[in-house]
């Protein structure tokens, strides 16, 4: 009979060499749901600014695989203890941790899938691999759902500081050309240590995570908010929301089956049953960007327009101030398209509207970076850094921002 060798090597561009730890992990990276990360854009449609940006899912998931392991190394270079079935349950959760994620990340969760998040699709995809993998994912998912009766665990799946963030900030960094957001990811892992079960960072690494917080701001601002990015991405919630629209009220529009299946049907988490959750995993980037190349010559206004807009990144203009945009602002810009197009004010608004986008490096009043002093102490790195800028990043940052079609 023949045996295949499960303990592949990847060659990531960011990392070098990275090793599949054991065959329960290639049997989760080899299944259908895991491939179809490979479809799924990890920084959505922010290629339209930064020409690089065509990294993964898959990319990601594999390099916070490769982090968790260095962090389980150093942990226990340091005599923390890990037993064998809590590191696998981390490599397990730290895998899957992205997998409910949709076609470009976002757009789903605000459009065709009403209230039902990646996170919450993510365990019911974890919940559903279990069954298949006759319950060895269970200490995984009580991890991943912050449950477990060691918190530093879930920490390093998810807190201000995990490898999730650890791999996105570098990855995204790399991909993109901006190198504000190159963090020294490995320099941070090996300066991790465990008190009372909680994840703390050495005193001697405060300067490594100081820039770690800088460089997650920056990448916000220049990059994850960048405002041809968030034009993208309004249109393409919008271009959803439409197809929806018109599906419900009986017109075809061509489209695959999965995404056919979202587009007639309302989805919610009440009714987001195994079949829906298996046609979601049919589900990916090429879905969308097929749809939107067939239906830019639909005779529907709005979406016809919609769609050519992405396709030929003719965006709308968009405008960010520090203050509130003012109603009469938008009513003008929404006048003014209602007598060019003679269509309704409420056709309009799919292409003339306000929203805010805020920006927060560091949540000091939700999970705490605490430091380890040399004299044993425990403090938050608010208190520990000798730097204003983590008390400044701990205040959100909110703008504001109007988009209208350009003359």
């Amino acid at each position: 009979m023949k045996t295949s060798n499960k303990l592949k090597i990847f060659n990531d561009p960011i990392y070098g060499f990275i090793t599949i730890p054991n065959s329960d992990i290639f049997d989760l990276i080899e299944h259908k749901y895991f491939q179809r990360l490979r479809r799924i854009s990890q920084m959505g449609l922010s290629y339209l600014v930064y020409p690089g940006a065509h990294h993964t899912r898959f990319h990601h998931a594999i390099g916070c695989m490769y982090l968790m392991q260095r962090a389980v190394n150093v942990l226990r270079f340091k005599e923390v203890m890990i037993s064998q079935e809590e590191e696998r349950a981390l490599y397990i959760a730290i895998l899957l941790h992205d997998i409910g994620h949709g076609p470009f990340s976002h757009a789903m969760e605000h459009s065709i899938v009403n209230g039902v998040s990646h996170e919450v699709i993510s365990l019911r995809f974890m919940q559903k691999l279990n069954k298949e993998f006759n319950g060895s994912l269970t200490l995984a998912i009580q991890i991943f759902e912050g449950k477990y009766d060691r918190p530093f665990l879930c920490e390093l799946i998810s807190s201000q500081f995990d490898m999730d963030r650890a791999d996105y900030l570098k990855r995204d960094s790399f991909y993109t050309g901006v190198a504000e957001g190159n963090v020294n990811s490995e320099r941070l892992i090996t300066m991790l240590n465990v008190v009372d079960d909680r994840l703390v960072v050495e005193e001697k690494g405060i300067y490594s995570l100081e820039k770690f917080l800088v460089a997650r701001r920056f990448m916000y601002w220049q990059v994850y908010l960048h405002k041809t990015g968030l034009v993208a991405e309004q249109l393409l919630t919008r271009v959803l929301k439409r197809a929806k629209e018109l599906s419900v009220k009986g017109v075809n529009l061509r489209a695959s089956d999965a995404l056919s299946f979202f587009l007639r049907n309302e989805i919610t988490s009440n009714n987001f049953d195994d079949h829906t959750l298996e046609t979601f995993s049919r589900l990916d980037d090429t879905d969308i960007v097929s749809a939107m190349k067939d239906w830019q010559y639909h005779d529907d206004f709005i979406l016809s327009h919609l769609c050519s807009m992405i396709i030929n990144r003719d965006l709308l203009k968009i405008k960010l101030k520090n203050k509130p945009i003012k109603p009469s602002t938008l009513d003008k810009h929404i006048t003014n398209l209602v007598s060019k197009y003679n269509i309704s004010k409420a056709d309009a608004a799919y292409f003339v509207f306000i929203d805010e986008i805020s920006n927060l490096a560091y949540q000091s009043k939700k999970q705490k970076i605490k430091i380890l002093q040399k004299s044993g102490k425990v403090v938050d790195i608010t208190k520990a850094s000798d730097q204003f800028n983590i008390k400044a990043l701990s205040k959100a940052v909110t703008k504001y921002y109007i988009c209208y079609p350009k003359e």
